[in-house]
């Protein structure tokens, strides 16, 4: 069964859920996602109903609005017995991406290739072990190329008796209108900076090392400027290094006065984001290949036995470790990209006299800001917005990352 209904969070009601029965309470799987109150308690009394349930959703946010979480929590509530308690050995492996009946497709590759969803397809039509369904979980579909979502669209359409398919992407209009008119929507809405900032200190920072905890200070701040995106937070509140070449960058921006500042702010963000990129794959690969000998055995300095030598070593495989700095430096750049624009936009706010109702992002930076918005005229300051636009879309069209930025630097400068 499929529908075309779209749920969207700030409304939740519609006429194929207000007749199910309302829970007394949240099931705790739902515990860890912020800032969708209005969702959760949708998802969650549609698990609960022994209604028909639609077959193919399409789960849609901003980037760090906790879609693929959703996406796992909606899973652990359609298969637990409980309707999600948190407490299962069900719902325990679903969260933790070890159950056999939920399968989850994710990327750090620039796209999802084309043999991976007819491996995730054959799948989808195997009957589920121990649970009432199978759920395959693809995140970020809409990295997928137009030939690869063809090959998905059939199963979409048709799905098999026992298979639920959860699709996540920023939003509707991301995916072919072929795929999204086959699916139930819900729309996700941007965690506030006080939900984000609560979730950094009671789940994030408990399970960091005394030495590395972080204060109350530093989790606002580092909510403020993720601007509701969660991950993003995490990794403010975690890596200062990150949280320092964010500052950089902002105070660079700020700066620009000719082109030479323009061309060597470029070259140091790219650098930076390469940097960024490849100590994380790096940190990742070693733990990938922890888990292998552990999972397998072995010991830190034992050596692999001939017979799995070779799944060893595709764990670090150099083309394959190259794509995946090459998806991880966009993701940086893109990040990179939201800061610059934040500036942009609280020049707005300061022009508009709008900060008593909404607030400035970078409030470290009032005073430069606030001189730049003496500077800029509203609409030059609107037109720096659409630079930043046009450059995500230069990127996303496999530009030049250095020349796209040396650019946009360029467009920025005020004479």
């Amino acid at each position: 069964m499929t529908s075309t209904d779209t749920f969207t969070a700030p409304q939740p009601q519609s006429a194929t859920t207000v007749l199910v029965p309302q829970p007394q309470h949240t099931p705790a799987v739902w515990s860890t996602i912020v800032g969708q109150r209005p969702t959760v308690e949708l998802l969650s009394r549609t698990a609960a109903t022994t209604a028909a349930i639609a077959q193919s959703w399409l789960i849609c946010g901003p980037a760090g609005s906790g879609r693929s979480n959703v996406a796992r929590a909606f899973a652990a509530a359609l298969e637990c017995p409980n309707h999600g308690c948190g407490e299962c050995s069900t719902c325990r492996h679903i969260l933790a991406g070890t159950h056999p009946d939920v399968t989850v497709l994710a990327t750090d590759k620039v796209t999802i290739g084309i043999d991976e969803v007819r491996g995730i397809i054959e799948k989808s039509e195997q009957m589920p072990s121990t649970t009432p369904w199978r759920i395959i979980i693809i995140e970020d579909v809409d990295r997928m190329l137009e030939r690869t979502t063809n090959v998905l669209l059939k199963e979409i359409e048709e799905p098999a008796a026992h298979t639920i398919w959860l699709l996540c992407a920023p939003s509707a209009q991301d995916v072919l209108p072929t795929i999204r008119s086959r699916t139930r929507v819900v729309n996700l809405a941007i965690p506030s900076d006080r939900a984000v900032a609560e979730f950094l200190m009671t789940s994030v920072n408990p399970t960091l090392p005394d030495d590395k905890r972080f204060t109350e200070h530093v989790a606002a701040r580092a909510a403020r400027l993720a601007e509701g995106h969660i991950g993003i937070a995490r990794l403010y509140a975690t890596n200062e290094r990150v949280m320092t070449d964010r500052d950089t960058l902002v105070v660079g921006v700020l700066n620009l006065t000719k082109a030479s500042d323009a061309v060597l702010l470029a070259d140091h963000l790219i650098s930076d984001a390469k940097a960024q990129a490849e100590a994380e794959i790096d940190a990742q690969t070693a733990r990938e290949q922890a888990d292998f000998r552990r999972v397998n055995g072995l010991g830190e300095k034992d050596r692999i036995p001939p017979k799995i030598r070779g799944a060893y070593n595709a764990i670090g495989k150099k083309e394959d470790v190259r794509r995946r700095v090459t998806r991880r430096s966009r993701d940086v750049l893109d990040r990179g990209l939201n800061s610059i624009a934040s500036v942009y936009r609280d020049v707005a706010v300061l022009q508009n006299d709008a900060e008593g109702s909404v607030g400035i992002v970078n409030k470290e930076n009032r005073t430069a800001i606030a001189e730049l918005a003496s500077r800029l005229s509203r609409q030059p300051a609107i037109e720096r917005l659409e630079y930043v636009a046009e450059a995500r879309r230069r990127l996303a069209g496999n530009g030049n990352p250095l020349l796209v930025f040396e650019a946009l630097f360029c467009a920025l400068i005020v004479s």
